[in-house]
């Protein structure tokens, strides 16, 4: 290479720089994002296995009538924590924490904003999280009221015992510290951009962590109010014999409720958009209409909680169901994306890109069941019954986990400097796939049929043994592929390959740089490249062509 030419990013392996001290220590006291945003990955990944331990021991209860592998106590307490356990403390976390290690190194920033409110966030979440769990520990149990609590089933007349105290202040540790999280990432992507970095260079990746950010700080404050009304309705029980509380802590609570949903998928849409675009080895289609939909889809979540309350009779029906239609406006310009990306690309077909590709009709499935029940007739008809279950799952297992996945074996590299074993990856990913379908979509059926989703047994004559059965199968399938993908992440980090810096041949910052990253990001070895776009790796490599 002349010193006129370009210069792309080396392929090859290359010994891994020397690191900072690397002591326990060092790692829950770093003020390193990348530090930080791993051990929220990898927090939330152990609570993936626990939480979804619970779901298996669940489906075990309900493959067949009458099974009595848990009381109805707790049954409950497994739904609720379950259920919130994944909201709270798996998926906002993978989200935010997948932004907070990527977005400054996409962005070409040494670190990111504020880092030790940063780290506070980490603590505040591992915090909630100890919290939230600790209620099993008790005499009387954990929370046993769903995962969002509906007064005044949440008071002491109904649920008492320091369970619930102990969820609702867990609770309310976890959203601050993403509330944190989120807000210091933001700022990073909005003051800390690199010279040539302007808002319209930003990879899709880090605008659709810039939409979820907005999204939480708009949202989040109102679960900690939510959060703050159970605390007084504990105190005072009284509280929820006016009507206007118990109405009043829904309208705060799906405040929150609903852009929790975008939260917890926006970061995947973008990481499925970079694989897509990589493995699809062309620019990402549309990134102009890409990033006004992500903006547009953030606004609009913000105008649609009421949904949730139709069968109440407390919302204004035709306007809730009118603003959570129009969200199929900007889902379907992001769908649109990563179609026209696919169409005439040089396919290639790694782990993440199967995962990217098998995302796109999963969450189809959520996203459109989801336009159903934002009807009012059919909300009526399937509300609080197993076909809104099937939604939540397809929605947040069937898509938000594989675009999760996708990103994990895309990025595992960057952060590690290590590769993982393709064939386990592709079983993980078979396992999954096969998994999902078996375990969710027989609960639309259910749902259907009218089994309510907070039963923890049913009688023969009710017919829901066969569709309950193959769905507990299904999650043995789910189980297996969690076991490989465990086994291959032990497996490359105790018998190492080295990665080479860029072993896809990436399109954005973060590429440019060593793997794993220096602590600064980017050092006199691995400069930040010119940039003159929102894929400026592959600018360097056409100019070079």
């Amino acid at each position: 290479m002349t010193a006129t030419e370009p210069r792309v990013p080396h392929d090859e392996p290359r010994p891994v720089p020397r690191r900072t001290r690397t002591t326990v220590l060092s790692w829950v006291t770093s003020t390193d994002h990348k530090r930080i945003g791993l051990l929220t990955l990898g927090t939330a990944v152990t609570l993936l296995v626990v939480i979804g331990a619970l779901a298996l021991t669940m489906r075990a209860q309900l493959a067949r009538p009458q099974m009595t592998v848990l009381t109805p106590e707790r049954y409950d307490q497994f739904f609720t924590i379950h259920g919130s356990g994944m909201i709270y403390l798996v998926m906002t976390p993978f989200a935010i924490g997948l932004g907070l290690y990527l977005v400054p190194l996409q962005i070409g920033a040494p670190n990111v904003a504020a880092p030790r409110t940063t780290m506070l966030g980490y603590w505040l979440y591992a915090g909630g999280a100890v919290t939230m769990l600790s209620g099993f520990a008790t005499s009387t149990g954990a929370a046993d009221h769903g995962w969002y609590a509906y007064p005044p089933l949440a008071s002491t007349r109904f649920t008492p015992g320091p369970g619930v105290d102990l969820w609702i202040v867990g609770v309310a540790l976890a959203g601050l510290g993403m509330l944190l999280m989120a807000a210091t990432v933001l700022w990073t992507a909005l003051v800390k951009r690199t010279r040539g970095m302007t808002l319209l260079r930003m990879p899709v990746f880090t605008w659709s962590v810039v939409a979820t950010n907005l999204m939480t700080i708009g949202a989040f404050p109102s679960l900690l109010v939510a959060m703050g009304i159970l605390g007084v309705g504990r105190v005072n029980p009284d509280l929820f014999d006016e009507n206007i509380w118990n109405i009043g802590y829904q309208h705060v609570f799906w405040f929150f409720g609903h852009p929790v949903v975008y939260v917890m998928f926006f970061p995947f849409v973008g990481a499925v958009a970079e694989v897509l675009a990589v493995f699809g080895a062309r620019r990402y289609f549309g990134y102009k209409i890409t990033v006004v939909s992500l903006l547009a889809f953030a606004a609009l979540s913000m105008s649609v909680w009421g949904h949730h309350m139709f069968s109440t009779g407390q919302a204004e029906n035709d306007y809730y169901s009118l603003t959570s239609i129009l969200l199929l406006v900007p889902a379907g310009m992001e769908y649109f994306g990563f179609l026209a990306t696919l169409v005439g690309g040089r396919l290639r077909f790694p782990a993440p890109m199967l995962f990217a590709l098998a995302f796109v009709p999963q969450f189809l499935v959520g996203g459109l069941t989801g336009i159903m029940i934002a009807t009012p007739p059919v909300d009526y008809q399937v509300t609080d019954s197993y076909f809104i279950v099937a939604h939540w799952h397809y929605t947040l297992a069937a898509g938000s986990l594989f675009g999760f996945f996708a990103g994990f074996y895309y990025w595992f590299p960057k952060a590690t400097g290590l590769q993982l074993r393709e064939r386990l990856a592709k079983a993980h990913f078979w396992f999954w796939l096969v998994g999902t379908n078996v375990t969710f979509f027989p609960m639309f059926f259910l749902g259907l049929e009218g089994m309510p989703r907070r039963i923890s047994t049913y009688l023969p004559q009710d017919g829901f043994g066969t569709a309950n059965l193959i769905a507990t199968l299904g999650s043995g399938l789910l189980a297996i592929g969690t076991v490989i993908f465990l086994v291959d992440v032990v497996i490359s980090i105790r018998r190492p390959r080295r990665a080479p810096a860029d072993p896809w041949g990436g399109f954005t910052l973060e590429w440019a740089t060593s793997s794993p990253p220096p602590p600064h990001n980017f050092d006199p070895d691995h400069p930040v490249p010119p940039i003159r776009s929102y894929a400026p790796l592959l600018d360097l490599r056409e100019a070079a062509r």
